[in-house]
């Protein structure tokens, strides 16, 4: 049980950092909240959200294909090095540079903003990934096995942190719109921070 605790909460720190930066999903959730009212920009919300949940249970079936050929999964770790190096200095950069950039909305309409929700978060092809890299990590650290209740709640965890980020967006945006640019370049800090997390993890297994 407290495994699955421990699993909740590190899965939904991860995708709540991860949707946090402005882009695409979450200013079109307060987009839809503005336009259309608070309650759409909640249903687009759980739109984008069903999707993410959808996305991590493939994530979770890929790392268990990986899980079962060793050979692969230790190729996939130093790989992973290499991609969290460059995305932690990624992220650092941009958080240097911080400039205040337009971000293009899609306009939605009452009836589908669900649908849309899910077709949004559906074109964002760097979700399963990411999230497979992130089931890897769990389980070497033994904080999640490919058994049916810890599937479950690494899903219901990504969806959660997705919801709640995108919930403020939708709920907060006129207060935070002035703030936007300092908003975005504390998460790019704290993303590039998250992702050396993540590269020291990947070194301990592969060293360990």
């Amino acid at each position: 049980m407290e495994h699955l605790l421990i699993l909740f909460f590190a899965t939904f720190s991860a995708a709540f950092m991860a949707t946090v930066p402005p882009g695409l999903l979450n200013m079109n959730a307060a987009k839809t909240s503005v336009d259309k009212g608070k309650l759409n920009g909640i249903i687009f919300s759980l739109g984008v959200s069903t999707m993410i949940m959808l996305q991590a249970v493939v994530a979770v079936y890929i790392s268990k294909y990986l899980h079962r050929n060793p050979d692969v999964v230790e190729a996939l770790l130093k790989i992973a090095v290499l991609v969290f190096a460059f995305l932690a200095i990624y992220f650092f950069m941009a958080a240097r540079g911080n400039k205040k950039k337009a971000v293009k909305a899609v306009n939605i309409s009452k009836r589908n903003s669900f649908f849309k929700g899910i077709l949004l978060a559906g074109l964002n092809l760097l979700t399963i990934p990411y999230y497979s890299g992130l089931n890897i990590m769990w389980n070497a650290s033994g904080w999640i096995k490919f058994q049916i209740w810890d599937i479950v709640v690494f899903v219901l965890a990504a969806g959660c942190g997705t919801f709640s980020v995108l919930y403020m967006y939708t709920i907060y945006f006129n207060k935070l719109e002035n703030k936007t640019n300092r908003f975005s370049k504390n998460a790019n800090y704290i993303l590039s921070a998250l992702m050396l997390v993540l590269l020291a993890i990947a070194l301990y297994r592969i060293f360990d």
